[in-house]
């Protein structure tokens, strides 16, 4: 194990999140906050003062594997939470330090699910350090740091694999790390045009920014105790579509702004996406009929929840919650199902159920007929034993770290719609669930314990799982 690439990758990470916590300092400057820019400058000196001595560690070789990608990946991910969970710890809006880790975990993770009871209580340097947390997780701290570092001997491809959604990581271009870039460039490019979009309607900059953060991320933090449930029509129309976008592959959007429409068109899973969002959404519109003046607001509030809780982002416009029983039903499958891969959206992903369903079907036809030889393809391409393999594999060990989150989350005796969907909503990196942690509600009365393993499920559903294996494996450590 090369533990020195692995401390000064983390000192870059920590260089990165300093620089990051400038622009909630310049926030409450703008507001003329001068507890919370003090606040602020004081945690970004804490990450750099950190950060620069873990940089000056000088690693012989700078070579990362496969092992020491994830352990950093999964490290990166803890560490940045720890600190990030500084101000609000500091400010005392957040006085517990475990309940300041989820919080931040939830913010960097995308998951949106918070233990505050009255959010707009905050000051709005942290309501923008929230919303910040959402756009840093989504497109993943370490893709820009390989955007920036240039590491050797495919360090790069090692980070990104360990960071990144879906079953496999794709080069756009030949070049990794240009990869990231064009990743990237693409990530801010949507997110500006949904902050021009949205202060259009003159919800004003603060508004605009923070909700743009939140659905880029498809995280979910709002500004507004109703999270989106008091803005107009147009804002929730355009927060609807951008999550939806925000839910599909990056790699179809490179394809089309290269002009290559015809490989964009080959994806199998985006349209598999659209059409889940398509059905769903009229199937619950159909069926919160009753619930709005007319068919038109139905549509939107179904369509709207629809692409929040499959993109993970976690936003409400109405109490679900209240929703009829097939509503919710939806709603839960679709949180885990998730959006695609290579997204910033969370669960269990697209293209994971539908190789999934492929294999069944395959496993079905073999033993109709046992001589015959049946390949599962996607996107017209074949696919790799080893790949179904990996499938199979994820998603027995995300059923069996559900399994046990439920039990442990469990000794805190509520109820079992309370517990499943809480579980559902931090794995899947969704935010919101059903019962006591239902959009109207919150996190906060699970104990310390509950809260620690529930974070874990973020960062577990976040990073996909192995990262978080491998850094608590005996097997990682061994020469």
């Amino acid at each position: 194990m090369n533990y020195k690439v692995i401390l000064h990758t983390l000192g870059s990470v920590l260089n990165i999140e300093a620089a990051c916590m400038a622009l909630p300092a310049i926030c409450a400057l703008c507001y003329k906050d001068t507890e919370s820019f003090i606040i602020y400058l004081l945690s970004a000196l804490l990450c750099l003062i950190v950060g620069v001595a873990l940089s000056l560690i000088k690693p012989k070789r700078t070579t990362m594997y496969s092992k020491e990608g994830f352990v950093t990946v999964a490290l990166a991910w803890i560490i940045i939470s720890l600190f990030g969970a500084v101000p609000f710890f500091v400010s005392g809006y957040i006085p517990n330090f475990i309940d300041a880790f989820f919080e931040t975990v939830s913010g960097f993770t995308t998951t949106g699910a918070s233990i505050l009871t009255d959010v707009e209580a905050l000051p709005r340097a942290h309501l923008f350090w929230r919303s910040f947390t959402h756009w840093i997780g989504g497109m993943g701290v370490l893709v820009f740091l390989v955007a920036l570092l240039p590491l050797s001997g495919g360090s790069n491809v090692h980070l990104l694999r360990a960071e990144s959604t879906g079953p496999s990581v794709s080069k756009l271009v030949p070049k990794i790390r240009s990869s990231a870039k064009i990743l990237y460039l693409i990530y801010m490019g949507l997110t500006l045009i949904e902050i021009i979009l949205l202060y259009l309607d003159g919800i004003g900059a603060f508004s605009a920014i923070t909700l743009a953060f939140g659905t880029a991320g498809t995280g979910g933090f709002g500004v507004l105790n109703t999270s989106i449930a008091d803005y107009s029509p147009y804002v929730q129309i355009t927060i609807t579509v951008f999550m939806t976008l925000f839910g599909i592959d990056f790699t179809i959007y490179y394809l089309i702004l290269t002009r290559r429409m015809r490989d964009a068109l080959r994806s199998d899973e985006y349209k598999v996406y659209l059409g889940i969002i398509l059905v769903s959404a009229l199937i619950i519109s159909i069926n919160c009929r009753q619930l709005f003046p007319d068919f038109g607001t139905s549509l939107r509030h179904g369509f709207f929840q629809t692409a929040s809780i499959i993109t993970t982002t976690g936003y409400s416009t109405v109490n679900f919650d209240l929703w009829p029983a097939l509503s919710k039903t939806i709603l839960v499958a679709l949180m885990f199902i998730g959006a695609c891969a290579g997204s910033t959206g969370g669960g269990i992903k697209v293209s994971r159920i539908l190789i999934l369903l492929k294999s069944i079907r395959k496993e079905i036809k073999i033993a109709a007929h046992p001589n015959s030889t049946h390949k599962i393809s996607m996107n017209g391409k074949t696919i790799e034993s080893e790949t179904v393999r990996t499938v199979s594999v994820y998603i027995a060990v995300f059923l069996v770290l559900f399994a046990v989150s439920m039990l442990i989350i469990s000794l805190d005796n509520y109820d079992f719609t309370t517990n499943f969907t809480a579980v559902a909503a931090t794995i899947n990196n969704i935010g919101p669930g059903l019962g006591l942690v239902g959009p109207a509600e919150n996190f906060s009365m699970f104990s310390a314990l509950s809260k620690i393993v529930l974070s874990l499920d973020m960062l577990i559903g976040r990073l996909e799982i192995f990262p978080i294996l491998m850094l608590v494996s005996p097997y990682t450590w061994k020469r």
